[in-house]
């Protein structure tokens, strides 16, 4: 079995380690556009040592953002933006990726750190959300969003494929669709937020059918050597489970139909009533059991801090990558410390840039 430090090949795609740095909304953007914040903080974290660094959630459109701070690539200025970002994650030896989407009845919010609630429509930077139903999520989220009309849902997905041509154009080599956390997709998804009669509602392939769709036309244009990858919410919480994950099962075996290369396990999201079992890899066992049925190559993330913890979620074929967020925030080096917890030969050499790694393997700091 390979281990945390072992590579993986992924259609033309080769990653140094199995450790990657999840997607983590900065809310530092204007207009969309990425700045100084993102050229310096990504980069720092490809320089930590990961193998894959996604950019956060990324709106495909103005009104897909979560928040007027979030960045977004529906134009061509926003692709040119990324490309230095781009540039600098390759030159740090990782694999730079983004995840592109449309936050749903959960965008037009605030930041977190004032507020996290809707912003009016009448404010100047509110809008009026979009979903499948007419339903809000409630709690701080309380707009109520517009039923999206069959132009609307082909809309949507147009400017999907937009932003996958986009980020390819930037030279972006790993491409994620965020179907989680109770944004757009997961609002089809989810029977808690769809209570559609056409299409796209009803029972679990209907409500499926939006991803499906999203995914097939933006294989369309995403080049083949390059993974394709979806964060799907395959579990919510709620009470039905066990019905979820084999409802998600069923939909990723359509969507690796469509072209398919990589799941990413999470949670839905999809209702402020959910109670997650908060604690240590609390999604590795749902993430083994959807990954091993549909027999893809996947990760999870959530509450995986330790490193032998994560190496043996590895080795034991649970995952093929770990996800971090948090524990790269706080240590953008946590791959040097892990392999030096993990007795990897050369830790320093393997995970840091030579500048870093000469100084730490000479002197044997900590």
């Amino acid at each position: 079995m390979p281990t945390l430090f072992d590579p993986l090949t992924l259609k033309g795609v080769t990653l140094r380690n199995r450790i990657a740095v999840a997607p983590m909304c900065q809310y530092q953007a204007v207009d969309g556009l990425p700045n100084d914040w993102h050229r310096v903080h990504y980069p720092a974290l490809a320089r930590g040592g990961a193998a894959l660094v996604v950019v956060e959630a990324t709106g495909v459109s103005p009104e897909g953002r979560i928040s007027p701070a979030c960045t977004g690539l529906w134009s061509d200025a926003h692709r040119d933006a990324f490309i230095p970002i781009v540039e600098t994650i390759k030159a740090a030896g990782a694999v730079p990726g983004i995840q592109i989407a449309h936050a749903g009845r959960k965008a037009s919010s605030n930041v977190p750190w004032e507020g996290d609630e809707h912003i009016p429509n009448e404010d100047p930077r509110g809008w009026q959300t979009i979903a499948p139903s007419a339903i809000p999520f409630g709690k701080n989220l309380t707009k109520v969003p517009r039923a999206m009309t069959a132009d609307d849902i082909a809309g949507v997905q147009a400017d999907f494929v937009a932003a996958a041509r986009r980020a390819d154009e930037a030279g972006f080599e790993w491409l994620m669709l965020h179907f989680a956390h109770g944004y757009l997709a997961q609002n089809f998804l989810s029977p808690l937020s769809n209570t559609r009669t056409d299409g796209y509602g009803g029972s679990a392939e209907n409500r499926g059918r939006f991803l499906v769709e999203t995914l097939a036309a933006v294989r369309k244009v995403w080049p083949e050597h390059k993974p394709l990858s979806v964060r799907l919410g395959v579990i919510e919480f709620d009470g039905r489970d066990d019905e979820e994950i084999d409802e998600a099962i069923a939909l990723v075996r359509r969507l690796k139909t469509e072209g398919l290369d990589f799941l990413d396990v999470s949670m839905g999201f999809s209702t402020p009533d959910a109670s997650p079992p908060w604690g240590p890899a609390m999604l590795a066992p749902v993430a083994r059991r959807v990954l091993a049925a549909v027999e893809l190559p996947g990760s999870t993330g959530w509450n995986i801090a330790d490193p032998k913890t994560a190496d043996a979620l590895v080795r034991n074929g649970s995952l093929d990558v770990v996800m971090l967020a948090r524990p790269v925030l706080s240590n953008p080096h946590w791959p040097f410390h892990a392999a030096k917890a993990l007795s990897v030969e050369n830790a320093a050499w393997i995970t840091l840039p030579p500048s870093y790694a000469n100084s730490l393997a000479r002197y044997q700091l900590s």
